[in-house]
C-alpha cells in the first residue's frame, strides 16, 4: 500500500483543469485532508487557445504546465496511471501495482475519443490524419502539416456529434487555419465538415465565416451530407453520406466518451459518460467516487475548461462539508468559453447554471453570447480578453 498522511483522504485522478483545481482547492478548504494527486504526465498540455498553436499564432511551451505549485501546498503527486479500482475496499491501483486508499475519490479524466466510430479511422492512423484534440504531440503535428502543404492544398476538417469537449473549438479551429490560409497559403481553403445542422453560437460563427474568411472556409452541415461515415487513410479521402472530400490535410476529430478510468471505476453508463448528483458530484453508480469536468454528465453545463474548473472548487467544496457531517446546499455555477476566430476577432459565450430535477439547468437570463452586430473593436477587445482568461485561469490551478 502506498503510504499517505492522516486525517480525511482525497485521490483525485487527473490533472488537468478539473483535478488540478480540485486538489488544490481541497488543500484550501480543509489542510486537515490528506489529497493526493495521480496523473500520468509530469506536463499537462492545456488545450484552450491550442487552435491558436495550430495556426502559427502561439507557442506551444505557453501551453504548458508542471505541479510544482501543487506540490508546495501540500498535494502528494503520483505520476503514474490508474489501472484499477475497487470502489468496495475504497482502493486505487497504480501501473507498478501499488495501491492508493480513499475515503473520497475524484475522478477528472477528462474525454477519451471514440476511434471505433468511424470505420478506417482509428490511434494508428491518427499519426497520418491527426484529431489534434488531446495531447500536444498531436497539436504540433497538424501544425506541421499545414506548414507543409503547398499553397492550393485543400484543408479538411469534421466536426463530431455531441456531447463532446468545448462544442465550440471545431468551428474555431476551422477559422483560425484559414486565417493562418490567407496570410501564408491564400490559393488554399478548409472544408468543415459537420455531423451536425446547429451548433453553439452559430449565427456568431457564420457570421465570421462571411466577414472574415468568405470564398476560403465552407461549412458543410449534416443536411448536406457533413457527416462523415468512413475514412481512407493512404488517400486522406473523407467519405460522407453524399460525397467523398479528398484533402491534403485532413484533421478529423471525433466522437468522444468519459476518460478510460470512469469506465475501470464502474461509473460510466451506457452512454460513455457518467451520471452524478449535481449538488455533490457523487456518481450514481458507485458511491464514494465523485466525477467533474467532461466526464460528467452535468445537464447544460458545457465541457469546457471554465466549467471544469467551476465544478472542481465546488466538489471540494462539498466535500469539506462532507467530511465535517454537514450538508451541503444546492450550487450555482458559472462558466465562460471564448472563441478567438482571427487575431483580433474573438466571440465568447457564458453562462449561470443550478440543479434543477437531477441536472445542471441553465439559470434564464443569467448569461448569453456577445452581440451579433458588434463593432470590431468589441471583436478585439475579446480577443484581448480570452488572453486574460486563460492566463487567469492557468494562475489560479497551476501557479
Amino acid at each position: 500500500m502506498f503510504s499517505q498522511a492522516r486525517g480525511p483522504r482525497v485521490v483525485v485522478v487527473g490533472g488537468g483543469f478539473g483535478g488540478a483545481s480540485c486538489a488544490r482547492a481541497l488543500r484550501t478548504a480543509d489542510p486537515r485532508i490528506a489529497v493526493t494527486l495521480v496523473e500520468t504526465n509530469k506536463t499537462y498540455a492545456a488545450t484552450p487557445l491550442s487552435n491558436a498553436v495550430i495556426a502559427g499564432l502561439r507557442d506551444f511551451k505557453l501551453q504548458q504546465f508542471g505541479y510544482d505549485r501543487l506540490a508546495a501546498e501540500g498535494v502528494t503527486l503520483v505520476f503514474s496511471a490508474a489501472t484499477a479500482f475497487d470502489p468496495a475496499a475504497r482502493t486505487v491501483t497504480l501501473a507498478d501495482r501499488s495501491m492508493l486508499a480513499y475515503d473520497r475519490l475524484v475522478l477528472a479524466p477528462g474525454i477519451d475519443l471514440r476511434f471505433d466510430a468511424i470505420p478506417g479511422y482509428n490511434e494508428v492512423a491518427s499519426a497520418q490524419i491527426p484529431h489534434a484534440w488531446k495531447d500536444g504531440d498531436q497539436i504540433l503535428l497538424l501544425r506541421k502539416q499545414l506548414e507543409a502543404m503547398p499553397d492550393g492544398g485543400t484543408v479538411v476538417v469534421s466536426a463530431p456529434v455531441n456531447p463532446a469537449r468545448c462544442p465550440p473549438a471545431p468551428y474555431e479551429r476551422a477559422c483560425l487555419i484559414a486565417h493562418y490560409l490567407k496570410v501564408k497559403k491564400p490559393r488554399s481553403k478548409v472544408i468543415l465538415l459537420d455531423a451536425k445542422d446547429t451548433f453553439t453560437m452559430q449565427r456568431l460563427f457564420q457570421n465570421a465565416f462571411k466577414e472574415l474568411y468568405a470564398g476560403r472556409l465552407e461549412w458543410v452541415p449534416l443536411s448536406s451530407g457533413g457527416n462523415v461515415t468512413s475514412v481512407e487513410v493512404a488517400t486522406k479521402t473523407l467519405v460522407t453520406d453524399f460525397d467523398r472530400f479528398k484533402a491534403d490535410v485532413a484533421n478529423i476529430i471525433p466522437p468522444q466518451k468519459a476518460g478510460r478510468v470512469t469506465e475501470l471505476a464502474g461509473v460510466a453508463d451506457r452512454t460513455g459518460w457518467c451520471p452524478i448528483d449535481p449538488i455533490s458530484f457523487e456518481s450514481k453508480l458507485q458511491r464514494n467516487i465523485h466525477v467533474i469536468g467532461d466526464a460528467a454528465i452535468a445537464g447544460a453545463m458545457p465541457k469546457s475548461a471554465s466549467a471544469a474548473n467551476a465544478e472542481a472548487k465546488l466538489c471540494a467544496a462539498v466535500l469539506g462539508k462532507l467530511f465535517g457531517g454537514e450538508t451541503p446546499a444546492a450550487p450555482t455555477l458559472l462558466s465562460t468559453c471564448y472563441s478567438l476566430l482571427a487575431p483580433d476577432y474573438a466571440i465568447s459565450i457564458n453562462g449561470s447554471y443550478r440543479p434543477v430535477n437531477e441536472q445542471f439547468l441553465e439559470v434564464e437570463g443569467a448569461g448569453g453570447t456577445s452581440p451579433v452586430d458588434a463593432p470590431r473593436t468589441v471583436r478585439a477587445r475579446e480577443a484581448a480578453a480570452s488572453d486574460g482568461w486563460f492566463e487567469a485561469i492557468t494562475a489560479e490551478v497551476f501557479k
